[in-house]
């Protein structure tokens, strides 16, 4: 005699794939869906934001650089929107102004390299307010709407360096590895709710928070040896990863992390056997 058991919870409904038969490959498409990325302007979140239109979604470039989100928006058909992040009062007022958001991707940090016992008090508190009290509030803010309508995806880009330091960007690998725990909270607080929380954690990508490493050809050279691949990322390979962790295709992520840094930290040093 079987057994049925009536306790479970109801299967989720992946939209796309539960709905027909081409579901499959329906996984990674946006449609319907709105989706604000933060940070549009330039690099990863310039990127990103081309992916997700290109898969469907309707999305809004926000940055505090109005003109380049507005490059960005107007290339792939979407919205511009002015977002300081320092500004608490606006990153709280953004959801109201931005209507109901399927998908929040969020990019900008701040970096000063310094030994641990040269920061000043403000540099200090400068790379913590952009790289970890800004994700807080976006947080606050993006994550009550989407628990109460019980859907969400949510995307905060760390760093490779939550896991693994280098000398002279401590301050930066302490806010990196405490978005990523700040991300899993919110995914085990929201995920009962029906939102998902996901970090993304690049390894070297030339981009504009990168050229002081892009414009050194020693340092450049010496983190390109760093990878498995050879090789520094570009902007659109991060991409596919926010797509991913956008869409229906991750249904069942959230509270990872996903690292997309050419095996950078799979890899203890190399060997080059003698000829």
């Amino acid at each position: 005699m079987t057994t049925e058991h009536t306790d479970r919870p109801p299967a989720h409904d992946v939209r796309g794939y539960a709905e027909s038969s081409d579901g499959p490959a329906r996984l990674f498409r946006l449609d319907g869906r709105r989706a604000v990325v933060i940070g549009a302007g330039s690099g990863i979140g310039a990127a990103s934001a081309r992916a997700l239109a290109a898969h469907g979604a309707a999305v809004v470039c926000a940055d505090l650089d109005l003109a380049a989100a507005t490059t960005t928006a107007t290339e792939i058909g979407a919205e511009p929107y002015l977002l300081d992040l320092l500004d608490r009062d606006a990153v709280r007022a953004a959801p109201a102004a931005l209507g109901e958001v399927d998908v929040l991707v969020f990019t900008p940090a701040t970096n000063i390299r310094r030994r641990l016992v040269d920061y000043s008090d403000a540099e200090f508190d400068g790379i913590v307010e952009l790289n970890l009290r800004a994700p807080f509030d976006l947080l606050r803010a993006f994550g009550r709407p989407m628990a109460e309508r019980g859907r969400g995806s949510i995307i905060g880009v760390s760093s490779i360096r939550a896991v693994t330091v280098e000398p002279a960007q401590g301050i930066y690998s302490a806010t990196k590895a405490g978005l990523v725990a700040l991300l899993r909270t919110a995914a085990a607080e929201l995920g009962p709710l029906g939102v998902r929380v996901n970090a993304l954690a690049p390894g070297v990508v030339e981009s504009p928070m990168t050229t002081w490493a892009q414009s050194d050809p020693v340092r450049y050279n010496a983190y390109t040896a760093k990878t498995a691949l050879g090789r520094w990322a570009q902007p659109e390979e991060m991409a596919g990863a926010v797509v991913f962790l956008a869409s229906d295709a991750a249904s069942y992520v959230t509270g990872s992390m996903l690292t997309v840094d050419g095996g950078w930290t799979a890899v203890d040093g190399r060997y080059e056997p003698p000829e």
